[in-house]
């Protein structure tokens, strides 16, 4: 049996990425890459000479019988997202399970992700967090987020710019203009930013500043007791 690592890419600056990292990929029989130009740039960076096979949502119900079938034949394979660790709002999980239930050790990198970083730096509780990701663009969006609305953990959400703003408000509506919240822009990046405050202060902040970027938001969470618990 071969090995399928997972492996983090950074997420902003170059630097971020893991000696260990390099190696496995210099290492593999194969890297699987979510964009090949992308990860093709990042593998000239670190002089990496290593054959990139796609593997991405469009394509990983058709390819992961065939990269299993490569494992069980001990070849070793690394997986690659653009950004961050695989399976975090990246590809990744479908390859992971195939290859687990087919009995081939599966091994992920610790390594750069956004959201570990954002809650972080936020300011806000980070001892119990849950982590949505990219909420549902229409269908199902304002059914989770009044899931939400008594959640008592910090909560971790990926957004795009063009949405931000309208995130946001939704959130004020949902949980209150006067629910805390900080909004990391560019993590890792030259141009990082968190802009932390009540809902209605990082509304108005970026109602003056045209959202640019890849964005994380973290939510505090619920900590009002209800009428009943007082009681």
């Amino acid at each position: 049996m071969g090995t399928l690592y997972i492996i983090p890419t950074p997420v902003g600056n170059m630097e971020d990425m893991t000696l260990r990292a390099i190696r496995i990929l210099k290492e593999a029989d194969v890297v699987l890459a979510e964009d090949t130009r992308t990860s093709g740039n990042l593998l000239r960076h670190f002089d990496i000479k290593n054959h990139l096979l796609a593997h991405h949502k469009f394509n990983e119900h058709g390819t992961t019988a065939g990269i299993v079938e490569r494992l069980k034949a001990g070849q070793t394979v690394a997986l690659v997202s653009d950004a961050g660790t695989p399976g975090i709002s990246d590809p990744g999980f479908y390859l992971a399970r195939e290859a687990a239930n087919a009995g081939v050790e599966v091994v992920c990198l610790p390594g750069a992700t956004a959201c570990i970083p954002a809650i972080v730096a936020s300011g806000l509780p980070c001892d119990r967090f849950c982590f949505e990701g990219f909420l549902p663009q229409k269908k199902g969006r304002q059914t989770m987020l009044e899931s939400l609305r008594e959640e008592t953990r910090t909560m971790i959400f990926y957004e795009s710019p063009y949405r931000v703003l309208k995130t946001l408000r939704q959130f004020a509506e949902v949980f209150g203009e006067d629910r805390q919240v900080s909004v990391a822009r560019e993590i890792s990046k030259l141009h990082e930013q968190h802009v932390r405050g009540t809902l209605a202060e990082v509304i108005a902040h970026f109602t003056e500043n045209s959202p640019r970027g890849e964005f994380v938001i973290v939510v505090a969470g619920n900590n009002k007791k209800s009428k009943k618990e007082k009681l």
